[in-house]
């Protein structure tokens, strides 16, 4: 049973002439013309869908585009907002710190104005105090006088008394 080369030759280009007949009428694959015109009918459809699948990508690209430059234009506004309100804080603050140094000026004016009344106080003490010195040193003047003249006085009576003892007899 060994088949010869020559045998098999024969064997290949019969099957290679009826393959095309036997899967037509199997149906496992079609004739060659009506095969390519099934492929290129499918290669259109494939280039028709990637050509949709195209611009449905370019359209999601394009509404992402605007997405994006809505949420652009948003966050632009938001933040313009929100330097306003910095810029409002910023004056209320300024505002603020101005009418804190009035305060403060105001105070220290105040202040001043105590200080210099309690100067002119402790000037006035001082003033009193002196004028009670000088009325003290007046004072102590005048009792060392009269020390000195009742001194005196006595001296000069218990003189008087003695020699008036003595000299009167007894």
């Amino acid at each position: 049973m060994a088949i010869e080369s020559r045998q098999l030759e024969e064997i290949g280009v019969y099957v290679r002439a009826h393959l095309g007949d036997w899967l037509a009428d199997n149906s496992l694959a079609n004739p060659p013309v009506v095969y390519e015109i099934e492929l290129r009918e499918r290669m259109v459809r494939v280039e028709e869908e990637l050509k949709h699948q195209r611009e449905l990508m370019k359209q999601g690209f394009e509404l992402m585009d605007k997405r994006f430059e809505t949420m652009q234009e948003q966050m632009d506004k938001r933040f313009d907002a929100m330097d306003k309100r910095f810029e409002a804080m910023q004056e209320q603050m300024d505002k603020r710190f101005e009418a804190m140094d009035k305060r403060f000026e105001t105070m220290q004016e105040q202040m001043d104005k105590r200080f210099e009344a309690m100067d002119k106080r402790f000037e006035a003490m001082d003033k009193r105090f002196e004028a009670m010195d000088k009325r003290f040193d007046e004072l102590t003047r005048r009792i060392d006088r009269f020390m000195i003249w009742s001194f005196s006085i006595t001296v000069t009576i218990a003189l008087v008394v003695v020699t008036v003892l003595k000299a009167w007899p007894v």
